[in-house]
């Protein structure tokens, strides 16, 4: 018997997910849990490196800075959402889509005025595998990278943003709180056309 020269062998699809309800839902668990894990090591990683807290807070605030300017266009890409006209709504975004989709949680917006908003975690998923801070590193900001992506992201769409850790699970506190001031629109520059 022989097959039509133009059709090619049929390969089947392996899924190497475990299962689960769907691949999907399995493969997003598998990677946050990949990530989590990731991550503690990369901070476990930098403070063998570095002596002082604020080194760290910083190193890993400019990592997820450079996450946040490269992760906007995966979110507008898969999200579809729409330009946002306030400053809540934005916050709004950030936590009901932006939150749910890459780790999984969805964090209460609070706003104390129109450019003060803040981002309140009854569980980080960061910490997932952490009880406390490592000894001697009690002014460790052990999720800065959240601070630096949020900032970077918003970066990315024009809207220059302080974003801070307000409170800390890790730290005592019953939350994690994120705080973010939005300083101001970035004017973007139009090219003119030379004629």
């Amino acid at each position: 018997m022989s097959r039509p020269a133009n059709r090619r062998p049929e390969n089947p699809k392996i899924d190497w997910h475990l299962p689960t309800v769907s691949s999907s839902a399995s493969a997003h668990h598998m990677s946050r849990e990949l990530f989590v894990l990731t991550y503690g090591a990369l901070v476990a990683q930098l403070c063998k490196d570095y002596e002082k807290d604020e080194d760290v807070n910083k190193y890993l605030d400019s990592m997820g800075y450079n996450i946040g300017i490269r992760l906007v266009e995966d979110f507008l890409a898969r999200s579809s959402v729409k330009k946002c006209r306030s400053y809540s709504e934005t916050t709004d975004i950030i936590a009901q889509v932006a939150f749910k989709m890459y780790l999984g949680v969805v964090p209460t917006v609070t706003c104390s005025n129109s450019t003060r908003f803040s981002l309140i975690l009854d569980k980080n998923p960061l910490v997932d595998f952490l009880e406390e801070l490592p000894a001697g590193r009690s002014s460790l900001c052990y999720c800065s990278l959240l601070c630096g992506a949020i900032r970077g992201a918003l970066e990315m769409i024009h809207l220059a943003a302080e974003v801070t850790f307000i409170q800390d699970t890790l730290k005592g506190d019953d939350v994690t709180e994120i705080g973010i001031a939005f300083l101001k629109k970035i004017e973007t520059r139009k090219h003119k056309r030379n004629k």
